[in-house]
């Protein structure tokens, strides 16, 4: 998993709209991008619906946000639809993406083993490096704290 000061990996991607897109086309930008495990699940749902809820004051200062799953575009374009999400959902259904951030682990559900997405989400300076990492998310009061972190690092 990437650390603070290491340099984001860039990626190339489909978004819902089945678009490429890549971190390198947002150099210059803050970035926030989450890892979360699935469209339309309880916890996945209360993190972006908390990060539409304060959508304006990330577009006011000109931050990007990139939410990531292994969903297909298909999956995203319904999941943007029924919440109103008004940010970019990256499809990932290779993983390589979560694989490069270091997200996709071994997680323990219901007492078995599996492999899935561990909810990550990293604030990326303008210079495209790591400047913090929230591993625990909580997901209703999300945002609040991705803002509060980009006040405190000066992001915003």
């Amino acid at each position: 998993m990437p650390q603070i000061g290491d340099r984001a990996a860039d990626f190339e991607a489909l978004d819902q709209d089945s678009k490429k897109i890549s971190l390198k086309g947002f150099k210059g930008k803050t970035i926030v991008l989450y890892f979360y495990p699935k469209d339309n699940t309880p916890g996945c749902t209360k993190e972006a619906c908390s990060l539409r809820d304060r959508y304006s004051s990330f577009k006011k200062k000109s931050v990007v946000i990139l939410g990531v799953s292994k969903d297909s575009q298909k999956s995203h374009s319904g999941f943007i639809e029924k919440y109103d999400l008004p940010f970019t959902l990256v499809s990932d259904t290779d993983k390589k993406v979560q694989e490069a951030y270091g997200v996709w682990q071994e997680k323990n559900m219901y007492g078995k083993k599996v492999m899935g997405t561990v909810r990550t989400t990293f604030i990326i300076n303008p210079e495209q490096k790591i400047a913090c990492v929230f591993n625990k998310v909580d997901c209703p009061n999300h945002a609040d704290e991705v803002l509060e972190k980009l006040e405190e690092l000066n992001l915003i």
